[in-house]
């Protein structure tokens, strides 16, 4: 067994080097910290990588010169202190001794003194520091600057609710398996169990806990009752317009909870569930298993057609990867991991799977395209481009009480209390 600290230390070291992010390297190291430990570990990863802005601006003003590449493990190490004596309850005396010690740990003995020193200089100096970083934005925002200017030029109106969002915690919300019981009685098993919960304003499935809890000790969950779904993604399989017998293909579909929530719907469709990583497609059989739910599940590539069988499809979801800039609040490792390069990436991406799936889709089918983005380069920009090469596609107007209204489809933006930041675009084949 290793230290909190250690096991944090190494996985934000990670993380600041671009060799992984939260949802794949804390699974790998929770086995090796104590049981009773492992809620902190992951406070502390996440919570560090949510300031890590904010924590970033002190360290260049307390450290004399940049921490070299390979010592990006002090440098997370400095993130955490700082973490620990800004944003928790942990007494600073604990927090700065636990976490000099795991210099130690590193085998770095010399980056003893200069953590502790940093640390205490931080105590003894913050009101200086706050001052001097006032007009700081990726100080005063927690976000990088390149993703504070790009928010505040797309979205000015709705930048302090984005900003603010984006720093909270997620609420904990349900999608409801109606092929099970309705949404009301659900409500109404969940209040027999005392867990306080209520409807989610748009989408008719959804429900959010008061309070997050292992969703397995939910009421019928292992039965396959209820699901952990954002609202934002519960409204994908209602744009799809579903109808039974339908020939649909989920595109991008790991980890399963869009895929599962159509067989909720239409259980006699005949679903396609592709992606790219084997892996992932692991949890979409898990889900799916739980739901009593059945797909063709495929590893293969969105861009090309090597897996396909020839047959076109009626529907196709696509949910794009992209910059997850709508869901930040649930994987703060975004405001590390991410750069304005990824995206013009990302967008090459994006453009070469609508090209091929599209060519996919039946005269008089439909696709929706979808993304976890705020970003129009993302969204709007990537749907308008197409719809000027295809003269066969026609983007809906979807008329609708969530969201913004763009050019083409609608953008919703995070909400305090509600969903996620999402994108969704319905396009027809005439």
């Amino acid at each position: 067994m290793i230290s909190v600290r250690a096991a944090a230390a190494q996985v934000l070291a990670k993380i600041l080097q671009g060799q992984g992010s939260l949802s794949s390297l804390l699974p790998a190291i929770q086995h090796q910290v104590a049981e009773q430990d492992r809620p902190l570990l992951q406070e502390l990863c996440f919570g560090t990588c949510r300031y890590q802005p904010q924590l970033s601006a002190y360290i260049e003003c307390l450290v004399d010169k940049p921490l070299r590449a390979k010592d990006s493990d002090i440098q997370a190490l400095l993130l955490l202190g700082l973490y620990q004596l800004l944003h928790t309850r942990i007494p600073d005396h604990a927090a700065l001794g636990e976490t000099v010690e795991v210099t130690r740990f590193l085998k770095k003995p010399w980056a003893t003194s200069l953590v502790n020193g940093v640390l205490r200089k931080f105590q003894r100096d913050k009101g200086k520091l706050d001052k001097l970083l006032a007009q700081n934005y990726a100080f005063q925002t927690n976000h990088p600057a390149w993703m504070e200017a790009s928010l505040r030029k797309n979205w000015p109106n709705q930048l302090e609710e984005i900003i603010a969002t984006n720093n909270s915690h997620p609420p904990f919300t349900l999608r409801i398996n109606t092929q099970k019981i309705s949404r009301d009685k659900y409500l109404a098993l969940l209040q027999d169990a005392d867990i306080a919960a209520n409807p989610t304003t748009f989408s008719p499935y959804g429900i959010t806990l008061e309070n997050a809890c292992d969703p397995r000790k939910l009421p019928f969950f292992s039965e396959g009752w209820v699901s952990v779904q954002d609202e934002a993604a519960q409204l994908s399989a209602d744009l799809l317009q579903l109808s039974p017998n339908l020939r649909i293909l989920d595109a991008c579909c790991a980890p399963g909870g869009k895929t599962g929530h159509i067989l909720e719907l239409e259980p006699n469709s005949q679903v396609t569930a592709l992606d790219v990583d084997e892996r992932r497609l692991g949890r979409v059989r898990e889900n799916l298993a739980r739901l009593g739910a059945e797909a063709n599940i495929i590893c293969g590539d969105g861009t090309t057609k090597d897996w396909w069988d020839g047959e076109l499809f009626d529907r196709i979801l696509l949910d794009a990867p992209c910059s997850a800039t709508g869901i930040i609040r649930r994987h703060p490792d975004i405001k590390v991991l991410r750069t304005p390069e990824e995206l013009d990436k990302l967008g090459e991406l994006q453009i070469k799977l609508l090209n091929n799936l599209w060519s996919l889709l039946k005269p008089g089918g439909i696709l929706v395209y979808a993304t976890c983005s705020v970003m129009p380069k993302e969204n709007t920009q990537v749907v308008e481009a197409f719809l000027k090469r295809q003269p066969q596609a026609e983007c809906d107007i979807l008329d609708a009480e969530w969201g913004i209204s763009q050019t083409c489809g609608r953008q919703l933006l995070p909400s305090a209390a509600g969903h996620d930041g999402f994108y969704y675009a319905r396009l027809r084949k005439l």
